[in-house]
């Protein structure tokens, strides 16, 4: 079972949601909370996989929880709820150890997907979602929070190539197929990418691709 939990100030938001989760064979919801706050009190040792994290709420906010939440060992991976026009808080979410982002308005099935994508770690999650924030994102992301192409320079040849196939919202069985290798070799490359970076996970990295150049908007289609 993955065991999921909730945080948003709206409790037929909670609600709803919990029903599609609970709805699901392999899944199940354990804990809810009302604000960011609760989930920092409540949710450390409760043995979650994966939190859904609202990023407006009152007393703390999404950003902050995730913060708090990623830093202690063992924890979970936060998916961020969030809207197209809150995508300012998208990549300073990503920052503050979040895996991934799913669209508020996004059909039940995609934030099924979202959950076992994450709780997998396998590929960037929601990729159609996640290719048009990031392109417009990057757009807009001012010079100086930017990173420098030499973020690059302990990447072989190799691993510039699976990340941009990453950054394609590829997983590794889609990468070992079109490079011609084994997915165990992928996943050994991925492996090295996230250490290299300093990357906590997938997304993590293409964040990076895309603040260096090495992705483009518009490119990773």
């Amino acid at each position: 079972m993955i065991r999921v939990g909730l945080v948003d100030d709206q409790q037929l938001v909670r609600a709803g949601f919990a029903m599609v989760i609970g709805s699901q064979p392999d899944l199940e919801v354990v804990a809810e909370a009302s604000d960011g706050q609760q989930a920092i009190d409540e949710f450390p040792g409760r043995d979650i996989d994966v939190v859904l994290m609202d990023v407006r709420m009152p007393t703390v906010d999404g950003i902050t929880a995730t913060e708090r939440l990623t830093a202690a060992d063992g924890a979970p991976k936060v998916i961020i709820l969030t809207t197209f026009d809150l995508d300012e808080y998208v990549l300073r979410a990503i920052r503050a150890g979040a895996s991934g982002f799913l669209l508020k308005d996004a059909p039940p099935e995609d934030m099924l997907a979202a959950i076992r994508t994450v709780h997998s770690g396998d590929a960037v999650i929601a990729p159609s979602s996640t290719r048009r924030l990031l392109d417009h994102l990057v757009q807009v992301l001012p010079d100086e929070q930017r990173a420098a192409p030499a973020a690059l320079d302990g990447l072989t040849d190799r691993e510039r190539e699976v990340l941009v196939l990453m950054a394609r919202g590829l997983s590794n069985c889609e990468i070992a197929d079109r490079l011609y290798v084994a997915e165990a070799t992928v996943k050994t490359h991925v492996g090295r990418i996230l250490m290299k970076l300093s990357a906590r996970d997938r997304v993590q990295a293409v964040v990076v691709a895309y603040e260096t150049g090495l992705v483009s908007p518009g490119d990773a289609r």
